[in-house]
This record gives C-alpha cells, structure tokens and sequence, in this order.
C-alpha cells in the first residue's frame, strides 16, 4: 500500500493480542496499547492557526519560517500579523538585546506601515539608536497608530538626539494617526508646540498620555492636552508642571473620570528647586470629579526640600520615597493622607520611626501595602502597627534589619504575633550574601 506522507493521521501498526499475565507493569502495559503514528502535513493548517503561531514567534523566527511553503508566507503577509510590533534598536557592541535587522525594517516601512497599529521602540543608552528610532518615525506617514511608546533601557538616550530631529519625527506620527489613544514618552525633547499638533488630530481619542521627565513641556502645554482631550483616563508627568490650573481643568464637568495620576517629584541639584504647592481646593475638585483616582506620587528628593509637601490634605494613594525622607515628613503623612493604600520608604536613617508608623496606622484606614528599607522600627511599634492594621495588610515587605530588638519581645515572638495579625505566615525580608 502506498503510503501518503500528507495524511492528517494514518493507522500504521497495532500489536497482536498479549496472553493475559496475572499483574502487569507500566512497560508492558505500554505494549499492549495500540500505537498509532500522526504525519502532519504544516502547509494545509489554517490559516488563523498559523496566524496564531506566528504571533508567538520573535520576527526573525518569523521571516524564516515564512519561507517554509507558500501558506506560511502567505500568513506572514498578512495585516493582522503586523498591527503589532516592537522596534529594538542597539548597537551590538554595548547591548545586551538582539537588534531588529535593518532589511526587515524596510520591508515593515514598504509593505507593513498601513497596517501598523500598535508599536514601541526600544532603544539602548546609546545616541545612535535614538536616532535610528526617529529616521523610522519620520517614515511612518501612510500609518494610523493607536499606541506609541518610547522606551530607553538604560539611561534616557532620546534626550541626546537634537531637539529638532525627534520633534520633527514625532510630529509625523501625531499628524498622521488620527486615533492615538496611548502615548508614552518619558525621557524625550518632547515640547509644546507637538503637544498642540497632537492636540489638534487626536484630541477625541487620547485616553493615556504619559511623559514624565521631558524638561521641555511647560504647565501650559499640559494644560492644552487636559483641556482638549476630554476622555483622557492617565496621566504621567513631573511635579514642575502640575498645576491648580490643571487639576481644575481634568475636573471639569466635560472631562471623563481620571483614573490614574502619575507625578514624579524630582531634585537634581539639591537645594536649588523650590516647589509650588497645591492648594486643597485643587485637589478637592480633582476628588469629587473622580473620586476613584488612584494619585501615585514618586519623591526623589533631599529631606530639605520637603517643605512644601503635605501641610494640608492630600489625596495621594501610592506614595514612594527614593530617597532619604524625615520622620517630620512621615508624621505629615498620617495626618494628611487619609487615602493612603500603599507606601515604601527606601531610606530614612537611625531615627526610630515608631509613632509616625502608628499614627499611619490609625489614620490611613485604606493601607493595604508597606515596605521599609535602611530605617529602624522597634519591635514593639512595629507589631503595633500590625495590630493597628490587620488582615488589610496584603503586602508587608520589611528588611530584616529595619527591626529593633526591645525588652518586650524576641524575633521568634514577633513572627509569632505578625503571622496571627496578618492570618498567613509572614518573615521579613533578608538581604542575600552571595
């Protein structure tokens, strides 16, 4: 009988009937079974199988296995395939990631741009890669995009490119794409005036923008996106630009609930920034707009330059110190942070912060999450602060040497009671010694 090597399944063998033994085992068991032996014939699977199959597979798989047969290229060919994608841009000799070959990069800009919904690129610290990115915006004008990022993988290499060069590239993809609803655009010459262009051609569609650290946007020309883009959901960006002006305009009655608030607070002259506060009745209007928001803040400040924060309420959600904050600071916290969820210190010195942590525990009846690093807490307080809080308390991260032993209890005692507290088994966190 010919065999036909394109056959789905072919029945090829099946063992002869065995005399019945009076126990068997794994193996003979396996020889009793009949075998059957499945020749899959890859070029007549469907083409949403195969499509499916390509999207798991990193490009330059793709592009060889789109030489298999005439299907598969076929596939590879198709818009579905490339409404998503991820430039990866390097030099070899300084990263660590493969770059995307040039030729295919080509062939995405002839064959694919139309297609092109969904893309980010990913560049090394190196000023030639950011630039690479831009040449390939600036070629992308038969596309409408519903998503950008820019993402540096190490220190932000599109601040290197000249200001002109990247304005000029961007400017193409928010003239052209006339649906972006996701902009990520952290660490760029980023301005106001492309903020207006991108304004003026997706201000019905925008629904997160995120840039923070672009030195070169004003409170004005945020201000412009919040006062245009009126179904804009999240926002990331410095504390510099923040407003009162802001806060009142993403308050307004036309303007979709905000759900997420992103502000860095960044120092890199310590000593030399002085900041604005902003007044509660700001806030109050941000609050009673929407009243979800979750207000995310990341300090990376000197503990001299706190003064301006948390004198009066605050409806901050997610608070995280980078550096060194005063116990002064922290008190402010539990007096006026009543919407407190989430909270990390990483550094605070050797001032014991036991009341500060109990005064948060009894004020910030939201806190489900707390990690300490390089502060102390005594034993006692720590527990207390436990107690305080409860089985509320999902995440509890705390370095080992954050606690300070005292008279009235022993390590063993206080795993004891935070695991009782707590309802789970809990540890604190070590440090490893390699």
């Amino acid at each position: 009988m010919k065999r036909n090597n394109f056959s789905v399944v072919n029945k090829i063998a099946q063992c002869p009937p065995v005399v019945k033994q009076p126990k068997h085992d794994f193996c003979s068991s396996l020889n009793q079974t009949p075998m059957y032996t499945v020749l899959i014939d890859w070029g007549s699977l469907p083409y949403h199988v195969v499509l499916r199959i390509f999207q798991y597979l990193p490009l330059v798989d793709r592009a060889r296995a789109s030489s298999v047969c005439r299907r598969w290229n076929e596939v590879f060919h198709i818009p579905d395939l490339w409404r998503k994608f991820e430039f990866e841009l390097n030099q070899s000799a300084t990263s660590y990631f493969k770059s995307t070959h040039p030729d295919l990069i080509q062939q995405i800009i002839k064959k694919h741009a139309a297609h092109l919904q969904y893309v980010s690129f990913k560049v090394d610290s190196s000023t030639e890669s950011a630039e690479a990115a831009c040449d390939i915006l600036s070629q992308l004008v038969n596309c409408s995009l519903q998503t950008l990022g820019l993402i540096s993988t190490a220190k932000p290499s599109f601040m290197n490119v000249s200001k002109s060069h990247f304005v000029s590239a961007l400017t193409v993809v928010f003239v052209n794409s006339k649906s972006l609803s996701s902009i990520k655009i952290e660490d760029t010459p980023v301005d106001d005036p492309s903020l207006k262009i991108l304004v003026a051609n997706n201000s019905d569609t925008l629904r997160l923008l995120k840039m923070s650290s672009c030195p070169h946007v004003s409170s004005d020309g945020i201000l412009c996106v919040a006062d245009h883009c009126q179904g804009l959901r999240e926002l990331a960006l410095n504390y510099y630009i923040l407003s009162d002006e802001l806060l009142l305009a993403l308050s307004s009655e036309a303007h979709v609930n905000l759900e997420h608030l992103r502000i860095d607070v960044v120092s890199e002259n310590p000593g030399q920034t002085e900041f604005r506060s902003i007044k509660k009745h700001s806030w109050d209007a941000l609050i009673k707009h929407s009243p979800g928001v979750n207000v995310v803040m990341y300090f990376f400040l000197y503990e001299d330059e706190f003064e301006t924060f948390f004198k009066e309420e605050t409806p901050v959600t997610h608070l995280y110190f980078g550096r060194s904050v005063s116990k002064a600071i922290l008190g402010r916290i539990g007096l006026n942070c009543p919407r407190l969820i989430e909270l990390v210190v990483c550094a605070n010195g050797l001032q014991p912060l036991d009341n500060e942590l109990i005064c948060i525990a009894e004020h910030c009846k939201d806190l489900t999450a707390l990690g300490l690093s390089e502060c102390e807490v005594s034993y006692s307080a720590f527990l207390e602060f436990v107690r305080l809080c409860g089985r509320r308390l999902t995440q509890l991260s705390i370095m080992e040497e954050v606690l300070v032993p005292d008279n009235s209890y022993s390590p063993d005692e206080v795993h004891t009671e935070v695991s009782k507290y707590l309802g789970r088994v809990w540890f604190p966190d070590v440090m490893p010694v390699w």
